[in-house]
This record gives structure tokens, sequence and C-alpha cells, in this order.
């Protein structure tokens, strides 16, 4: 599982490579990895970007889902299931200080508040941070965390046989997020003259540092990442003489209200870029599931999705825009004035919605004491529909054929009005075989589907032609995964081994690719023929010999574009006009080939302590990836391990002190990069935390 974010907009979950194309978000773009809190789907992955309160337990799914409960997925599911209400009275707090001014509290309360027919839960939580990246325009320290999250929920039990639970969820992040640092120039195969040395020489400007890990900033606008999001649901189980009867109704939004100064550099180029957000989702789950010990168990649902979403765009160009994108003069050796794009601005909306509806059923047949065999089915029908304007005003007021055709070339104005259908049948089959009560083979395949998307963010174009509107919509992808494994249990269950093989095709994988041309980068929706992903998955669990306890995971994935001759140029191959590029049997970005994790802790009892000490130490390693979807050698970030060191006491009595170390070696390491609007060659970067005590 790789989960990346440059905001909660920019958020993506991958697993074993797949999910969401790497980089910028369109909202016209489904995830391929569901992302579900307490059984609800969250259709936005800004919900996995807030501080989750009262979490009582986490589960990755791999591989298409859908057979057995919520919406359809092509690569795999991440749910997070919070505690529930119990009718013993109990309470958590939680106080963390720490250096970078980190402050953070929790809370939760639990208890019955009508006999033993009704109780209630509360959680709170605060989390505030000084940031790691300092404005050498304003002084202050940016990329800080400013988070505020509530939930309450109540349960209802009016029979033995009857829960009713119902959950109100509000979240608020509100930091001074997410500046870039200078990262580095790529040279391209444009002339000297327009590759960044000589661009920003021309304009007297240099980066505040050439080093990103010195951490410091110069965009010259503010950078905001206020995101609120909050819901409620209602889930309703009752055991009936056959079965479990599960309903759960759901409703959510989601407010997006960024501000960003897109170049991250003190040049006039882009003034503001901002992509605010409005988002409202209802769903309804039902579920019928077997109950008890049988040769022949079910599952059985139906489930439907409504989502509506409105989002705005406005981006406006400054006084060094025409130089920095344009160049001294138009293919036609007409001279470009300098202030020609001073307050050219682009202002769009994109209005948007979804209906899916899904019924679904799981089968579990165990042919044997030792053999079984799991089959499930799927039928997804969904409509999208979007309306798309965007128009320009401002700069430099032109008759002039070749001007005009050059502000044009930054961006003009497009409308288009799209709605389609999509329908398919999804399914996956397991056999499991039982070799003994410590050994247990498998094998499964599985078809998952995610229809077709909607471009909400413009279309790509050039002076000379308008957008087709056939562009505007691309295909369903469909996943085709296979899988065989072993589960191991050894030493009489102290150590469990894990091995899994694994193969999957995705054809018309849906992708975010960013236009390469003279103007603000832009992400635009296409289809990449082929993408495949394969290999192998180690778990190893050791469980607590003499107070010490460990394990080691390790994921070795061959993600690549089978197929993905249309794709955009990366910044070594960019000349004076931009071309598309061939990409086929080169990595997926963001996929690590090398992913390890380990970690130990030992635990003792000193003396007649009424508790245990304890000291813990987890390792993660990734090799290095491309950071940007052309591959660019130069846009590719380097492996890296981080390692975090915990010391603590746990008493006998409910309380626990500890000490938190991050980054425990203080590695310099990139989250992201990101190739700049112009071509000249200059990314920018975003560098993850220093080394953090707590």
């Amino acid at each position: 599982l790789q989960y990346t974010s440059s905001n909660p907009r920019n958020t993506a979950l991958n697993v074993r490579g797949l999910g969401v194309s790497f980089g910028l978000a369109n909202d016209g773009l489904e995830q391929g990895v569901g992302f579900y809190v307490d059984q609800v789907y969250n259709s936005r992955p800004a919900a996995s970007a807030f501080d989750l309160l009262d979490i009582e337990r986490i589960e990755v799914l791999r591989g298409p889902q859908g057979t057995l409960f919520g919406k359809n997925t092509t690569a795999g599911a991440v749910s997070v299931t919070t505690k529930a209400p119990s009718f013993t009275p109990e309470a958590e707090i939680e106080v963390s200080l720490g250096d970078y001014a980190f402050t953070q509290f929790r809370g939760a309360a639990s208890g019955p508040l009508l006999g033993d027919t009704l109780a209630g839960r509360i959680a709170v939580g605060f989390t505030q941070r000084d940031g790691f990246v300092r404005s050498t325009i304003t002084g202050r320290n940016v990329n800080d965390l400013h988070n505020i999250a509530a939930r309450g929920q109540l349960l209802w039990t009016p029979d033995e046989a009857t829960d009713v639970r119902l959950s109100i969820d509000w979240n608020l992040a509100d930091p001074d997020c997410c500046t870039q640092v200078f990262a580095g120039f790529g040279p391209t195969l444009r002339p000297a003259a327009r590759q960044f040395p000589a661009m920003a020489a021309a304009l007297n400007y240099r980066p505040p540092s050439l080093d990103p890990y010195d951490r410091l900033a110069d965009a010259d606008a503010p950078i905001k990442a206020r995101s609120e999001i909050g819901g409620a649901s209602l889930i309703v189980d009752r055991d009936l003489s056959f079965g479990r009867l599960t309903s759960v109704t759901a409703w959510r939004w989601w407010d997006w209200q960024p501000a960003n100064d897109r170049d991250y550099m003190s040049l006039d180029v882009l003034r503001q870029s901002a992509n605010p957000v409005q988002q409202t989702q209802a769903t309804q789950e039902i579920r019928l599931a077997s109950t008890g010990d049988n040769r022949l168990d079910y599952t059985v649902g139906l489930f439907a999705f409504h989502q509506k979403l409105k989002g705005q765009n406005v981006t406006e160009w400054g006084a060094d825009a025409a130089f920095w994108l344009l160049g001294p003069a138009t293919a036609n050796n007409t001279p470009i004035p300098a202030n020609l794009l001073a307050g050219y601005t682009t202002r769009s909306s994109a209005i948007s919605s979804v209906d899916s509806y899904a019924a679904f059923a799981q089968l579990i047949w165990r042919a044997t004491d030792t053999v079984s065999v799991t089959t499930g089915l799927r039928y997804t029908w969904e409509e999208k529909a979007a309306d798309y304007n965007a128009v320009v005003f401002g700069g430099l007021q032109t008759a002039n054929t070749a001007l005009r055709n050059a502000q044009l070339s930054i961006f003009r104005p497009q409308a288009y009005k799209v709605a389609f259908t999509d329908d398919a049948w999804t399914g996956d089959l397991n056999v499991a075989w039982r070799v003994r009560d410590t050994v247990n083979l498998y094998a499964s395949a599985a078809l998952g589907f995610k229809s077709g998307g909607i471009n909400l963010a413009g279309l790509p174009f050039n002076a000379a032609n308008d957008p087709a509107l056939s562009r505007a919509i691309i295909s369903p992808e469909e996943t085709r995964a296979y899988e065989i494994g072993v589960k191991t249990e050894w030493f009489d269950g102290l150590l469990t081994a894990n091995l899994a093989l694994f193969h999957t095709d995705v054809t018309d994988f849906q992708a975010n690719v960013v236009d390469t041309g003279p103007g603000a980068l832009r992400g635009y929706l296409a289809n990449i023929e082929a993408v495949r992903s394969q290999g192998a998955e180690l778990d190893l669990i050791l469980s607590e010999i003499n107070g010490f306890s460990g394990y080691l995971r390790a994921a070795f994935t061959d993600a690549t574009y089978r197929s993905f001759r249309n794709a955009p140029c990366p910044l070594e191959r960019i000349g004076t006009a931009t071309a598309q590029c061939d990409l086929s049997g080169q990595e997926l970005p963001g996929t690590s080939p090398v992913a390890i994790s380990a970690g130990g802790e030992y635990r003792r009892r000193i003396g007649d302590a009424a508790g245990d000490w304890y000291v813990g130490l987890d390792a993660s390693h990734r090799s290095s990836f491309f950071g940007d979807a052309s591959n660019s050698r130069f846009l590719r970030i380097d492996g890296y391990t981080l390692a975090n060191l915990r010391v603590g006491y746990e008493s006998d009595r409910g309380w626990e002190a500890f000490a938190l170390v991050r980054n425990l070696t203080d590695e310099d390491y990139l989250l992201l990069v990101t190739s700049q609007s112009g071509n000249s060659g200059y990314f920018s970067g975003l560098p993850g935390d220093p080394r953090t005590v707590q």
C-alpha cells in the first residue's frame, strides 16, 4: 500500500502500483482503491488525509473488490473501523507534545445513556505543528498542521437481535500548505536561452537555495489547503432466523478551499491557481449474510451511490509570464510585449454527477473439510454527466492575431456538456486448500471494472485547433487479477509466514496526464492502452518470545506501461515543439520495485513494577521511483529508508507514557517532484519530514 499526498485533493492510495495515476488530481477520475470508514464508501481520497479518531482496526484488501460489499474497485480497498459505543463506561485521553511546537490532544468517552438499550460514544481530536519549510518572503514556517476532528455515535439495542448505530463526524484541516521548494534543473532540448539558468538570469532570479533540504521557499502568494469534511451514517443490523440483515445508509460532504502559488517562485508567473471543490454523496447498501457453521455460506446485497460535484478554477498569470512561458517572440517573429499576459485570467466551472447501482453476491462452498471454493458476482450500472465551461479575460488587449494566438496558447475558452452510461459484470473465484492445520494454499482470479471518466479540468489544445468533444470522455477500465499464495504457522503459532505471487493486467488504464504545453500545468484524463503489475509479497510475523516480538514484510513489484504510445514527453525530450512520446515498457510512476518494512519490540517488567517497560524500533524502505507520469530521469526520486524509535512504560492501571522519535536518522528524502510551467527544465519538490521528537 502506497499513500501519497501533496494536499488533500491531490491524494492517492495505490495497492501493488495500481489504483490511481500518480500526481495531480482530476475530479473526473474515480479511485481504484476504495476507502471506507465504518462500512461507508468515501469517493474522495481527501477523506484519508484527515486525522482519523478512535480507530479499532484497519484492513487492506488487495485486488478488485465489489462482490462482498460496497462500491466496485479495481485495485483494492482500505477499510477503517472505529470503536463502537459500549455499555461499560470507559474513557481514553492522549496528550502529545513535541518539537516544532507539536501539540496533539485526543480523547474519547463511552457508556450507557439509557439502561442497557442506548449507549453513546464521543471522540475529539486536535493537532497543531509548525511547518518544516521556511518562506523567505514572509519569514514564516509553512507546511504546518492545524487539524480538528470530532465524532459522535449512538448505539441502540431495542432487543437481542437488533443493533442500530448512528454516527456523525466532522473534520477540518486548515494549514498553510503545501509549498514546494526548488529541487533541481534538467536540461531540455530547447535553445540555451530558454533553459532555466538563462531564463532566471534574465529576470535576475535566484532560488533561495539550490538544496531542497534547506527547506527554503519563496512563493510570493498565499498557500492554503483548507479542507472540511463530514457526514452521518445509520447502520442497522438485524439477526434473522436464517441470516443477518445489514443496512448502511450514509450522506457525506466535502469542501475544498485552496490557495496556491503554482510556480512556487517569487517571480510573477502564476499569481494564483486555485481549484475549489464542493462534493456531496449519498449511499445506500443492503446485505443479507448467512450465519452459523454451514457447508454453503452466502452474502447477497444491493448498493446505490449518488455524487454531486461542483468544481471551480481560477488561474491568473502575472507580469513575468509572457517571458517565462512564451519567450521574446512568436513563431512568426512578432515581438511579444512583456505585459502580454499580465492579468490574463481563466475562470472555469465543472458540475458533474454520478449515479451507480449494483447487485452483488458471494458464495463460500466448503466442498470438503479441507477445501473451500469462494465465488462472487457483481453487476454494476452507472450514469455520469458533466457540464464544463471556461472563459478567459484580462491581459493585454490586442488586435494582433499573432499576439492573440499567443495568449490563447496559454489557455483558450472551452465548453462542453456530456453524459453517458456504462455497465459491466465482474466477479472473482478463490480456491483454498488447508493442507494441514498450519498450512493453507490458495489460488484466485478476479475481474474488475471502472466506468468511463469525464475530463473536469479542460482538454489539451493548441492555437491551431479546438479540442475534440470526444476526448472529454475516456473509456472504461478493466482489470484481470490473478494470485496464488500460501499462509503458514510454525512453532506452535509463534511464527506466521505468508507468501503471495500476483499478476494483474489492466486495459484502458485511466490516468491523469499533465499537458506539457506552454501554459499552466493542467491535468487531463486519458486512457493508457495496457498496464501490468506483477510481483511477490512476503509477510513474517513473530509472536512474543520472552518479551520480544517482531515482523518483516517485503513487496517486490514490477509495474509497467505495457503500451503507452501517446504519453507526455519527459523533460529531457522536450524541444521547441512539444510532441507525444512512447513510454511503453517503462515503470509506472509512484511505484517502488522494492518496498520493505520491519520492526521489533522488547517488553520487560522490572522488579515489582506494576507495568511493562518497552523499547521498539521500526523501519521502512522503498527503492527509487519515478515522480512524474512522463518518467523523466530528472524526476526520479531516490530510494530512502525511514526508522522510528519509541521507548515507554505501560502501567497495569491503564495509563502509558512514551517518547517517540520519527525519522531517527534524519534521512533527507523527497515525497514528490513536479515539473513546472514553461518547460524550462525547472522542477520543484516536497521534502519529507526531518527528525522529530514527541
